[in-house]
């Protein structure tokens, strides 16, 4: 993919992150993410690609825009498209940290097109990569990490979702002695910070969205980190849906070159909240302030940009064509 189009797709995210961060604290979820999935779609139309969404809001049936297998873009290269455009929409509506518009963009056929399912994650950064096993305890997985980054496993800050689900996975993180921080919703952005240097996350795992899973190992290719998940399909049709993809070992361990395929692929997010890494949106009059990240896998570039935004010029330019 052309490298110019790096900016192109933080301008995406920062849309989406601009329009629904007004709705920050006031508990509507459901507003925010519209006027999320509206900006984003809009800003596509400006982009020159020739996009397919094979990650999105849902079927063609559950979603107006932004569903799976919408075509999005002026026209341009051919690219698959996974979207977020509020991931933690529970987090903007209560105001609490690490809400983002997210997307991840490979040539055709470059990403997983994970369905709507659990899955099971193990995420590191570049210092571990090489030494997880999805099929190996937690304890053995913490040890390994720890040796490979020349450390003791006290020294490891591993991040999960706080659900019922993961109690076994945190009493044996605690038990070897492992720090541990619980989310509330949202693993992409944590993933995200797993492989970048001095986050202070060192392992994401737990069972979260397919979807998110491969946004997630997106951000971790294009910071040499690693990741390794498994699918867990539910009902019969969560089965067929694995077996259509051609996954007809449900016990079969991906690895991240399994859920974003060959040499290229995008990864950009705009904090809407405040986060680890990128500082949440500033408002003032007539404008507001953003922070993004914006990840290329083919240079091994990962680009932090600051953005101001003169809101006030923009309506008037709109306003006078």
């Amino acid at each position: 993919m052309d490298r110019t189009l790096a900016l192109e797709f933080v301008r995406v995210t920062e849309a989406a992150a601009l329009r629904s961060g007004r709705l920050m604290g006031r508990g509507l979820k459901d507003d925010a993410d519209q006027l999320a999935v509206d900006a984003m779609r809009q800003t596509f139309d400006t982009v020159p690609i020739s996009g397919t969404v094979v990650i999105g809001e849902g079927e063609i049936d559950e979603a107006p825009m932004l569903y799976i297998g919408e075509h999005v873009g002026a026209g341009g290269e051919a690219v698959d498209i996974a979207v977020d455009p509020i991931e933690g929409t529970n987090l903007i509506a209560k105001g609490q940290n690490g809400a983002i518009a997210v997307l991840a963009i490979a040539p055709k056929g470059g990403l997983l097109h994970a369905p709507d399912m659990y899955m099971q994650k193990l995420c590191v950064g570049p210092r571990a990569k090489g030494v997880i096993d999805l099929n190996a305890s937690v304890t053995e997985n913490l040890r390994r990490v720890a040796e490979k980054m020349e450390r003791g496993i006290d020294d490891l800050t591993v991040v999960m979702l706080d659900r019922e689900r993961h109690q076994d996975i945190m009493k044996e993180c605690r038990e070897a002695g492992a720090r541990i921080r619980l989310i509330t919703d949202g693993d992409v952005n944590p993933a995200m910070e797993c492989g970048l240097e001095g986050s202070g996350i060192h392992m994401v795992i737990g069972t979260g969205g397919a979807p998110e899973g491969v946004l997630a190992a997106a951000a971790l290719k294009c910071t040499g980190g690693d990741m390794q998940a498994r699918l867990l399909p539910e009902t019969d049709e969560e089965v067929r849906r694995c077996h259509a993809m051609g996954i007809t070992d449900l016990n079969k361990v991906l690895t991240i070159d399994d859920l974003v395929h060959g040499e290229d692929v995008i990864f950009a997010a705009t904090a809407i909240t405040e986060g680890n890494i990128l500082s949440g949106i500033k408002y003032f009059a007539g404008g507001a302030r953003t922070e993004s990240v914006v990840m290329r896998y083919r240079t091994g570039t990962v680009r932090f940009v600051d953005t101001i935004h003169r809101l006030d010029r923009k309506l008037k330019s709109m306003k006078a064509r």
